[in-house]
């Protein structure tokens, strides 16, 4: 079903419109007036440096011959000035941007983890975890820097641009014309790489996030590897992706690192050209050239390139940015397919009652998992389902918590179809608890109160008591308030699946869905642990995935599901009757434990 996994590229559904820039810019909103401050205080400072050259000018050409010593200290006095303001300006800018760029970071990935929490378990079916999680944090990060300080340095450079050019023609119009004769050879060399540019840093892109999906994969399955001696070929793996992902690096860098020496390049050409000119003009005594002129105009000619330089460099970063954009704002896009209906309700309180109505349901890859299946259960009903792996045991109660949606058919609670009322007000009175116990970390008091935050520290001991994760929680050093690691890596198999029965017990649910939720646990404890479920379980609905039959002898009905269908239905004691497919699943499990 997964349609893409660690050494497979992603490709892009939807190509990268530029119109999305938009959307960073909707962003920027909540702060236009830091931008604009910043903004103001930089082209202030930027217009009064200009003044500079013309202070040089005007010393050189007249304060200097004419020994007005006065004029000269006024120049002087001005240029620190300007000078000092321009210092304060640029820590305030420091400042500012970096208020602004971590704001606007935050609110991206909030939005996108917002909607990761949303998205249904399809999504994450199809591709590797750690392929979402290099979106969340290093392509968000990549991005912070264009956010902020690239967006005012590009708006003060380009006014900054502006000044200089009004300040050259000032001077002298012809001399400003040979210094822009060389915008036309930068603009056609950026229009040449660009294509390839962008391609290399989506190339690059897709070489990070496979690396990040290995490296999440190989320390989830760190004890796997150890337990069969991987560690050399997984070595292998990931010396394969980092070179991988060193050679996409250094190929779309280079694009990179090409803009700026050919900038300087024709910086460096221009401005030779002109002081040939310049010379030659002074010596032959045309035009309105000087000595003054000369250092006026050449410190103007590297300020000229120098906002130039900048604004390559900020293209560099917006085709850089743009092919984690494509990323971030692909996940954003995403489709949320199981969501509130238009016209949603809320569920009123929840009796119990239970029905599928020819029910079917396939995954992405077209395969049907389920083939019209039926039934219904009563308020307060033990319902047990069995059969073969992959029959569809779990997906039924998947689809009854509505964690995917049913390709057809109708699946009821209390006779309302459950894709008409809100998700929050249907999951909100059910409590499942899944074959993979999960544990966050935190400690167990936090972990077993998880679904319900309401619950006092006597209710969950409660709920620790009734599943027989008391004892054993005391025993630990600091009891209820123990840490556990992430995963549970502390806690055995079977305590990791005991708290997590105190957490969907302790949620007080009207429908209670148990899949695998003994397989782990000892059969002492199991034995144990039946007896407050049987207590817990009345008058509640409840379903039931078990492999082991003696958990489920003594449900009201048993569902027997196999290739997609219910192939028998009935309590323990007719089913046995029958003599049919759980009739030989029974036997074929007491032969075997007799046997042992």
């Amino acid at each position: 079903m997964a349609r893409n996994k660690y050494d497979v590229d992603e490709i892009m559904e939807e190509r990268f419109d530029a119109r999305q820039l938009a959307r960073v810019g909707r962003y920027l909103i909540p702060y236009k007036g830091k931008l604009i401050l910043t903004a103001v205080l930089m082209l202030s400072a930027s217009a009064l440096t200009m003044l500079i050259p013309q202070f040089f000018m005007n010393v050189i050409d007249r304060s200097i011959p004419e020994k007005d010593m006065r004029s000269i200290f006024m120049y002087s006095g001005l240029s620190m000035l300007i000078i000092l303001y321009s210092v304060i300006t640029l820590r305030i800018k420091i400042r500012l941007t970096s208020q602004v760029g971590q704001g606007v970071i935050h609110q991206l990935r909030t939005d996108l983890f917002e909607h990761l929490q949303e998205l249904p378990f399809s999504y994450y079916d199809s591709r590797p975890h750690g392929k979402i999680q290099v979106r969340v944090v290093n392509y968000v990060n990549n991005i912070s820097d264009l956010l902020s300080n690239g967006l005012i340095n590009t708006i003060t450079d380009l006014c900054s641009l502006i000044f200089i050019i009004v300040f050259m023609l000032a001077i002298d119009w012809r001399l400003t014309l040979m210094c822009m004769c060389g915008l036309p050879v930068l603009a056609a060399f950026t229009i040449l790489i660009k294509k390839k540019q962008h391609l290399a840093w989506q190339i690059q892109s897709n070489k990070q996030s496979n690396l990040n999906a290995y490296i999440s994969e190989s320390i989830n399955g760190v004890r796997v590897t150890q337990s069969f001696v991987r560690e050399e070929k997984n070595r292998e793996i990931f010396n394969s992706l980092s070179d991988s992902y060193r050679q996409s690096w250094m190929k779309a860098v280079r694009y990179n690192f090409m803009m700026g020496p050919t900038v300087d390049m024709i910086s460096m050409v221009t401005t030779i050209f002109l002081y040939v000119v310049i010379v030659s003009w002074i010596r032959s005594g045309t035009g309105t050239a000087s000595i003054g002129v000369m250092v006026a105009f050449t410190s103007y000619i590297s300020r000229f390139w120098a906002p130039i330089t900048t604004l390559a460099n900020f293209y560099n970063s917006l085709l850089t940015a743009i092919s984690y954009l494509e990323r971030i704002f692909e996940t954003i896009d995403e489709p949320v397919a199981v969501k509130d209906a238009p016209d949603a309700v809320e569920m009123p309180v929840i009796k119990g009652k239970v029905t599928f109505d020819h029910v079917d349901f396939s995954y992405e890859d077209g395969e049907k998992i389920l083939n019209q299946v039926s039934f219904t259960t009563e308020p307060g009903q033990s319902f047990a389902i069995v059969g073969p792996t992959g029959a569809g045991k779990s997906t039924i109660v998947n689809l009854l918590s509505r964690f995917y949606n049913v390709d057809s058919g109708t699946i009821y609670v209390d006779d309302i179809d459950i894709s008409k009322v809100t998700l929050h007000s249907l999951r909100s009175q059910m409590s499942v608890m899944m074959q993979d116990s999960f544990i966050f970390s935190g400690t167990i008091m936090d972990n077993i109160r998880y679904g319900n935050k309401t619950a006092t520290d006597e209710d969950v001991v409660r709920a620790a008591k009734t599943v027989c994760a008391h004892d054993f929680i005391m025993k630990m050093e600091n009891g209820y308030q123990t840490q556990v690691n992430e995963r549970g890596s502390r806690l055995s198999a079977g305590q990791r699946q005991l708290i997590s029965f105190a957490r969907a017990l302790l949620a007080d649910p009207k429908i209670l869905i148990l899949d695998e939720a003994t397989s782990s646990i000892d059969t002492e404890t199991e034995i144990a642990l039946q007896r407050g479920l049987n207590e817990l379980l009345k008058g509640r609905t409840s379903f039931i995935i078990a492999h082991r039959l003696s958990t489920i002898q003594n449900c009201d009905r048993i569902l027997y599901v196999s290739g997609g269908r219910i192939q028998e239905m009935g309590n323990h004691e007719e089913l046995l009757e029958k003599k049919g497919l759980y009739y030989e699943l029974y036997m074929s499990q007491y032969r075997f434990l007799e046997g042992a």
